[in-house]
C-alpha cells in the first residue's frame, strides 16, 4: 500500500492579511516556522522515508524543517505540486478584488488555474510517485488549493469540507486501484 502524507506548509504574512498567494513566493513568518516544528515533532512518532515538496519558498521552507528533524537527507522538487495559479488576484483580499472586479468576480476570467489543469498535473506526480516509490510512505509539502483539489480527484467519494489549515496533515492510502482519505485537515500537534 502506497501512502501520502500530503502537508500543507506553515502560514505566512500573506495568510494572516487573507491574500490570495498562488503561485507568490512568500515565505514563512514565525509561527508558521513555529508550527512547522511543531508537525515535525509529531511526525518523527510516524514512519515515513521520502518528502516531496513544491518549489515554492513557504513550502520549501517547510519541507526543510521537516526533513531535518526526521534525518531526511533528501527533498525532492517537483513544479506540479505547486498552489493553483491565482492569475490575476494572486496578491489581492477580497475587498480589493470586489472593489475591482466587483462581487461576481469569481465568474469572471482572470487567469486563475482551472481545477482539470490542477488534477492532470496532480495525478501526473502521484503516478510518478507511485511508480518510483512502490508500497512506501511519503510526505508531500504543498498548498491548501491543491492538495484540496488533488485529495477530491483521487478518492471519488470524498467530499471536502473545509479548507486546510497550516501544516494540515492529511492522509491518502492506495488499496489495489482505488485511493481512500483516511485523515483530512489534522492539526493534533498544534492543539
Amino acid at each position: 500500500m502506497t501512502t501520502l502524507g500530503l502537508i500543507r506548509h506553515g502560514s505566512t504574512p500573506w495568510n494572516k492579511e487573507k491574500r490570495a498567494q498562488g503561485n507568490s513566493d512568500i515565505p514563512l513568518d514565525q509561527e508558521g516556522r513555529e508550527d512547522a516544528y511543531k508537525l515535525a515533532e509529531r511526525l518523527q512518532d510516524e514512519e515515513w522515508g521520502l518528502v516531496y515538496s513544491s518549489p515554492l519558498l513557504r513550502a520549501k521552507q517547510t519541507a526543510e524543517i521537516i526533513a531535518e528533524q526526521l534525518s531526511i537527507q533528501e527533498i525532492f522538487f517537483d513544479q506540479r505540486i505547486k498552489e493553483v495559479s491565482g492569475g490575476q488576484i494572486e496578491g489581492t483580499i477580497e475587498e480589493e478584488r470586489i472593489e475591482k472586479w466587483g462581487v461576481n468576480w469569481r465568474d469572471l476570467e482572470l487567469g486563475i488555474e482551472k481545477q482539470p489543469d490542477v488534477l492532470k498535473r496532480g495525478r501526473s506526480f502521484v503516478n510518478d510517485v507511485v511508480t518510483n516509490h512502490p508500497n512506501k510512505r511519503v510526505l508531500i509539502v504543498s498548498h491548501g488549493g491543491f492538495i484540496g483539489h488533488l485529495v477530491q480527484g483521487l478518492d471519488e467519494g470524498f467530499k471536502k469540507v473545509e479548507s486546510l489549515n497550516n501544516t494540515s496533515v492529511t492522509i491518502v492510502n492506495k488499496l489495489e486501484e482505488k485511493w481512500i482519505c483516511d485523515l483530512y485537515n489534522c492539526t493534533k500537534h498544534l492543539a
